[in-house]
């Protein structure tokens, strides 16, 4: 194949569609016979993924990997931040946590003795090496000015990678004429001639009525609109960003077997639930809600960055009561990672890993206890229902004469979790509900509200349906012809 050089996805803002259209790129090249990969140097987020080999990237690249058709690498995403607070982010640097860091300080990086540019441009390199083309994803928007010094994910990194710059703006939002032009306006014009193309994303209505609105786009950027992708409701491909909870069901239905997620203020890893959620047997929604969880039939505790804050607003809003009295009815309970950290006697910090809460008592479901600990254990693993990961940091285990009564068996020696019967149980394995035979194990006690005919549903053959409808519909509405010409026209 050609080599092709690589190719950013840039933004005039968050959420414009970078990551998904990213992820149809990846898609499309590897359909074409290229070996794509994705890379993003620095990511923000609380969904994160383990690697084969044990380590933390974001969870944007991970499905950017699978869309591509390889196995997730931290150099694919070789430094992430994740949020604690307004003011402090957890840094991961090549999958490991080096610290945390005040936004001030970390943005500035006037304290630090690592070259984080060197960093993230090594990592590029050497995943350039391997793969061809590399499909770049920006951060937010790049026309962020004051930040241009320390920027590590735009366009100083497209000058680095010698990358064709696609941008992309939302013309959902509105101001897309400004927000495009504008973005290009503010570069410096070695900055700007890196641009080579412009998409429009998440476009309603009539495509013909945008006609005039291409070519008035051209004029005034002087680069060419490579195309109008509209907005689709029919392909679902995991979301990265929390605001696509947004758009998730908030109440529990009738003729379903009802699934309570949590919501918690510091929520992480929520494509724990997108299996559930597509399964035609359950209606899964998210709550905090006192008198909706009185309705759930099972109620998950998802996973946090921030367990013991969290808890203490379950305490607070009285959801840890009203969790505590479903159970009691007959509610199935179930808690993932920090959710199950929660399930338990107490959950300790004493060295502050968290923040200034040393002790809270947990919701006394499960006999354990937890105590928060520096380090982080991140790896994939093999259980008997299937295969997960696991991202946390911490050590549980049981208290007083209880004996240990773990939920899984993984294939390493280790046994994981807790469960007291088939409605009260809580793990640390992240992606355990994507194995349909724990999603059974799960409904069983639930089967009498189960419509004969539903069937179990299989999540990785649906993932990779998405990933081909996805591309079918970028092809259909982006000029693939150009974009390869793009690629392979110039040195």
């Amino acid at each position: 194949m050609k080599h092709l050089h690589p190719i950013m996805l840039a933004g005039t803002g968050s959420d414009v569609g970078k990551s998904v259209i990213a992820a149809a790129l990846c898609r499309i090249f590897k359909q074409d016979g290229y070996r794509p990969a994705p890379f993003k140097a620095q990511n923000m987020a609380l969904n994160s993924f383990a690697t084969p080999d044990g380590l933390e990237i974001g969870r944007a690249q991970a499905v950017q990997a699978e869309a591509a058709g390889i196995p997730c690498h931290t150099d694919m995403n070789p430094l992430l931040l994740k949020p604690q607070s307004d003011h402090t982010s957890q840094v991961v640097l090549h999958g490991r946590p080096i610290g945390n860091k005040n936004a001030y300080d970390y943005w500035r990086r006037g304290q630090s003795d690592i070259d984080y540019r060197r960093e993230v441009c090594d990592a590029f390199d050497r995943l350039a090496s391997r793969y061809n083309p590399i499909v770049m994803e920006g951060a937010g928007s790049i026309s962020e000015i004051n930040l241009r010094d320390t920027d590590l994910v735009n366009l100083p990194m497209a000058r680095h990678a010698r990358a064709d710059v696609v941008l992309v703006g939302d013309i959902d939002r509105g101001g897309v004429f400004a927000s495009v032009y504008g973005s290009i306006a503010l570069q410096s014009p070695q900055d700007r001639s890196l641009i080579k193309g412009i998409i429009i994303n998440k476009f309603r209505g009539d495509m013909r009525l945008f006609d005039e609105g291409r070519k008035m786009l051209e004029d005034i950027c002087g680069i060419p609109v490579l195309g109008v992708i509209p907005y689709y409701k029919d392909i679902y491909i995991e979301e990265e960003d929390s605001v696509a909870l947004a758009q998730k069901s908030m109440q529990a239905q009738r003729g379903k077997v009802n699934v309570a997620v949590i919501m918690l203020r510091h929520l992480s890893n929520y494509t724990d639930f997108d299996a559930l959620e597509r399964d035609p047997r359950v209606h899964l929604f998210y709550t905090n809600n006192t008198e909706d969880i009185k309705k759930a039939d099972i109620i998950v505790l998802p996973g946090t960055k921030s367990t013991l804050h969290d808890l203490y607003e379950l305490r607070r809003n009285g959801c840890a009561q009203a969790i505590v009295r479903a159970h009691r009815e007959g509610a199935t309970v179930m808690g993932i990672c920090g959710g199950y950290q929660m399930m338990g006697i107490e959950v300790l910090d004493p060295d502050h890993v968290e923040g200034d809460i040393e002790r809270l008592p947990g919701l006394g479901l499960l006999p354990t206890t937890t105590t928060m600990s520096g380090s982080k254990q991140t790896r994939q693993v093999t259980c008997q229902f299937g295969t997960g990961y696991e991202i946390h940091q911490g050590t549980t285990l049981t208290v007083g004469d209880a004996q240990a009564s773990p939920l899984l068996h993984l294939d390493d020696g280790r046994d994981d979790g807790y469960i007291v019967d088939d409605k009260c149980m809580g793990t640390y394995v992240h992606g355990v509900l994507d194995n349909a035979p724990f999603v059974d194990f799960l409904l069983e006690p639930f089967k009498d509200k189960i419509t004969e005919g539903d069937k179990p549903f299989n999540y990785a053959a649906f993932k990779e349906e998405q990933y081909d409808k996805l591309a079918a519909h970028v092809r259909q509405h982006v000029d693939m012809e150009h974009i390869y010409k793009i690629l392979t026209d110039h040195d």
